[in-house]
Formats: structure tokens, sequence, C-alpha cells
């Protein structure tokens, strides 16, 4: 393949959504497969909507995720400034390029009467489009005689410079995801290049810019589609060969209805942005809720991608060697809050028990307790098929830290009795002689002991886990109280007793 270059262009108006980090994560796939560059460009022509923080928020989360960026604004490059508001006097050089050539015209046409225009056509069920059929109606230098829109000029009216769409024109173009398109430029506006604030707008900026960083596949979300048809004319008003084209389809919420957001996160429980968001309107991030970075990032590449195989779980390195854009779907794809957490439970389990233990030591130390790092890695062994994130290690393993001070009451109500008393009673010295408290040690000792009575193990087992735990969840009863040691052991145990004993 000739020289691959490819972008991930988003805008800094607010935290950067995991569709697109997906389309950052295709285009990093698409550049590495074939030795080539991925370029970080912002583009905050918009100023309007420019969000402070979210800049730094993007490079942050794309270094997250572990896709690396070889040209941008912190890693420099000769086909800079990668911050489009850097060059904004080259953006206009090419939108004089364009009046010059009579393919597009200043408009000064105020948002006013655009505005009446849009309102009277929705009146009859239509929808207004500035084109052909309407521009010579209108405030422009097309419509205007030259003297009239140049005294305009000359005495700073304001004025936007837009695409002259040609009249009822058919254009073909190829998408790498969608195949052969034909659009008619008759049910197309002519677009605004060029802002009265002395901004371009994204159509005219993007399309400088990959020309000027010679871009070779231009791989975006498929709301860009659309304006497909307007990007081809203007390479070709530009007499630029154009990239390749890729147009990613949507992540869609849950139930497959409509483009996933923030609310669907908020409403369901989960993020829909791989950091935290700290400014205004807080947002939760994947990175906050535990998530590891290789598993979003797994997770991430297979929403809209199919590696053709059984295969689910690639490293990054994996995903590189096996992405090709031509196995991208057309359908949007269902976005599984469950599938992540999948996800998140199998990088989880492939951790070792050291790995996990100096990662659950801080959660230790946020309660107040503190262990040895081995008998951290002892317990994490216990629980860990258990969770999908390391803070639920705690709540699988809080009752090892601290003796219970309540008791399930649907477990006293149906399992402890006089007997239970009498039981864990006669069970107190059989743990007391026990020499090797390790757990197979207790278990040897106490199964030999209820073997010897004839007992029911579940008798036994149900309430001393109740007065070790508090409740009936935990691992294997002997693995806890080997870890408890037997002092503990038998302390819960007189506690319990003395405690259950007085609600009977």
């Amino acid at each position: 393949m000739e020289r691959v270059r490819v972008r991930f262009a988003p805008s800094p108006t607010g935290p950067l959504h995991i569709g697109g980090v997906r389309t950052a994560l295709y285009n990093y796939l698409f550049a590495k497969k074939y030795g080539g560059t991925f370029i970080l460009r912002i583009e905050d022509t918009d100023q309007s909507r420019y969000v402070e923080g979210a800049e730094e928020y993007i490079m942050e989360s794309l270094a997250w995720c572990g896709i690396i960026v070889d040209e941008g604004i912190r890693e420099g490059g000769k086909y800079g400034p990668y911050r489009q508001s850097d060059k904004k006097a080259i953006f206009r050089q090419y939108a004089d390029i364009l009046v010059n050539k009579g393919d597009a015209y200043y408009a000064f046409d105020t948002p006013e009467v655009l505005d009446t225009l849009r309102h009277e056509a929705e009146k009859t069920g239509k929808t207004f489009i500035y084109n052909a059929g309407v521009r010579q109606s209108l405030s422009n230098s097309l419509s205007l005689k030259e003297t009239e829109w140049k005294e305009k000029l000359d005495k700073g009216e304001p004025y936007v410079i837009r695409f002259k769409m040609p009249d009822n024109e058919d254009i073909h173009f190829e998408d790498i995801v969608r195949g052969h398109i034909v659009v008619n430029t008759s049910t197309l506006d002519d677009k605004v290049l060029f802002k009265s604030d002395g901004m371009p707008t994204y159509h005219l900026a993007h399309i400088v810019d990959d020309h000027i960083m010679e871009i070779s596949h231009v791989i975006r979300g498929e709301e860009w589609l659309p304006s497909l048809p307007l990007h081809i004319l203007m390479y070709r008003s530009f007499g630029w060969e154009h990239p390749l084209f890729a147009h990613l389809p949507l992540l869609l919420k849950p139930d497959g209805k409509g483009k996933l957001s923030k609310r669907d996160g908020d409403k369901m429980g989960f993020p829909v942005f791989p950091l935290f968001w700290p400014y205004g309107e807080t947002a939760k991030g994947y990175r906050e809720e535990g998530y590891y970075p290789d598993a979003f990032v797994n997770m991430l590449a297979l929403l809209g991608w199919n590696p053709g195989t059984e295969q689910e779980l690639f490293s990054m390195d994996e995903l590189i060697n096996a992405f090709s854009i031509d196995r991208v779907g057309k359908s949007g794809s269902r976005f599984d809050p469950e599938k992540a957490k999948w996800f998140n439970h199998q990088y989880l389990q492939k951790k070792s028990n050291t790995q996990l233990a100096m990662e659950f030591r801080e959660f230790l130390r946020a309660h107040g307790y503190h262990a040895d790092i081995v008998r951290i890695e002892s317990l994490v062994g216990l629980v860990k098929e258990r969770v999908s994130f390391v803070k639920e290690i705690w709540e699988q393993t809080d009752f090892f830290f601290k003796a219970p001070e309540s008791y399930d009451p649907e477990v006293v109500k149906k399992r402890w009795n006089e007997d239970s008393v009498k039981l864990l009673l006669e069970l107190k010295p059989i743990l007391e002689k026990t020499n090797d408290f390790s757990s197979a040690g207790a278990e040897s000792s106490i199964t030999a002991w209820i073997e010897e009575k004839g007992y029911n193990t579940g008798s036994i087992m149900t309430p001393l886990r109740l007065v070790i735990v508090g409740a009936s969840r935990g691992p294997h009863m002997f693995d806890i109280i080997s870890w408890l040691g037997k002092e503990e052991t038998i302390n819960r145990i007189e506690k319990g007793i003395d405690r259950l004993s007085k609600q009977m």
C-alpha cells in the first residue's frame, strides 16, 4: 500500500465520547498495520463551542488507551500547526481561491432572514435549502451587481463565503465501508466555508488541512457521510486528488435504538467517556470506574469490526496485525455494558495475584486497613474469579478485615437455633487443638470431628459462616478461617454466639 497517513481530528467541545475513541483507535490500527503515521489534529475553528480543558482531555484519553500519536501539538511534525485556530489566515487564502475560480461566493444574508425562510418552508412541510434554486433571490455576490456586493465588502458588512453547489449533477464516489454512492446536487445546499468571525468551517478547514498534511485515508464517523459529496466537489474545485474515505457505523444504545449518549450512561449506570470529565456537568470515565485500558480498547475494537474468527481477546499488537478496514460493518453496533464488564473480567483474571495485590492495597489503605503484601496476594487469589474490577475485591473481602457487627436476619431466621449454639461451642475446642491451621489442615480436623460425631455438615458450616462472615457469602469456609487465624476465628465464634443468643 502507498504511504499511509491518517488523522484523528476531534473538536475540543467537551469530553471525548467513546465513539470518538473508537474512531481514533481504528485510525491508529490502520496506520500501524501498514507502517504509517497517526496524526492528532485539534479542529477548534468553532470558537463559540470551545471548552477549556477539552484539548488536554483528548490527549490524556488517547495516552491512557495506548494510542500513540506520531504527529500532533505535543509531538510536533513538519506538517503543523496541528491546532487549526493557529492557522486561520491560511484557510482564508484557500477560500479566496474558490471565490476567484467562481466555485464559491460571498453571501450577506442575515441570520434573521434565513430563519424566516426556514420557518416559512416548514409551514408547507418543506425544508429550506440554500442552493441554485434560491440563491439568485437572496443577498449574495451571484445575485447582486458587482458594484453592490463590492460596496458591501468595503463597508465591512458581515458576510460568509458559501460553496457554489452545481445544479442537478450526479456525484459519484467510493467509500471503503459503504461502497459506491451516487448523490444528486439538487438535494444539497451551498454550505458555508468561511464564517463572519474570520474562521473557516469544518468543510473548508479539514479539506485544506488534509491536503497540506498529505492525508491518505480519512476514517471518520458516519455522521459526515452526507457531507462527502461536498468534500469530493471541493477537492475537484481545488484540483487536488482526494484521499480514500471510510465512514464508520454509529455506536448504538444498549437497546439498539439510536446513538449512544451520556444520558443512556447516566440512566443505566455506565460511562460513555474514557476518563472522568471534571468540568461543568461532570461525567464518569472508564478509567476511574476501574476498567483496564487494554480491556477497554479490546471491547471498543470489536464494536463495529469483525476479525472473521472466534477470537475475542486481543492485545494491541494482535489488533494491529488482525485489523482490516474492509471488515468494518455498515450497520450500527449496539453497546452492551455487561459485555464491557466481561472484557474487564477477562483481563483481570490474566493478571497475577501479585499485580492485583499491589492494586488492591491502595483500596485497603483507603478503607483504613493495612496488610502484608503476601497476605493480600493470598486473599486476592481466593476471590479474583468472582470479580470484574479490583474495587470489587473489597466487597468480597471486607469481612476478612473487620468482624461482623450485624448478622443477616434471613440466615439467622432460617438457620440459627439452640443446636447452632451447642454445635459451635463443641467446635471451639476442636479448633483450639488444631495445630495445622492451614485451609487443608483445618478442614481435615473439622471434617474428622463431624464424621466421628455423625453430624450434618450444613448444620455446622452454615452457623460457622454466619458468625465469621455475618452472612452467607464468601469463598471456601476453611480458606477464610485459615487466613484469619485461630485466635480471630475463635473470637468471632464467641462474639457471634453471645450476640445471636441474646436475639433468640
